[in-house]
């Protein structure tokens, strides 16, 4: 049986993109989206969840969200989960999920 990873996201941006460029040249921004989530309660309370996404877009579409995309922009993202492991400056480690769009 085939796997799928693939994420669709539809969201807005909660800071400009930040884009830099690797030793070899090629592009990458990295994003942050927020996705929210509206429900109503047993009690009737309407209730709201924020998640926060960290997207990385690899060459021309990197320096196309650098040069479009800004802040509050309604963004649509479609792309992987990756997972990376880090160590905090405690040194505990960590690991976290990002996306990794492909458009």
């Amino acid at each position: 049986m085939a796997s799928v990873n693939k994420v669709i996201l539809i969201g807005n941006l909660g800071a400009d993109p930040e884009v830099r460029y690797t030793q070899s040249g090629s592009a990458v921004a990295n994003l942050s989206v927020a996705t929210n989530e509206r429900w109503t309660d047993r009690d009737g309370n309407r209730q709201e969840r924020t998640e926060w996404h960290n997207v990385t877009v690899w060459g021309k579409t990197a320096e196309h969200c650098g040069q479009y995309l800004s802040k509050g922009r309604s963004v649509y993202v479609e792309g992987r989960i990756q997972s990376r492991t880090y160590t905090d400056r405690d040194g505990n480690e960590r690991k976290v999920w990002d996306v990794v769009a492909q458009q």
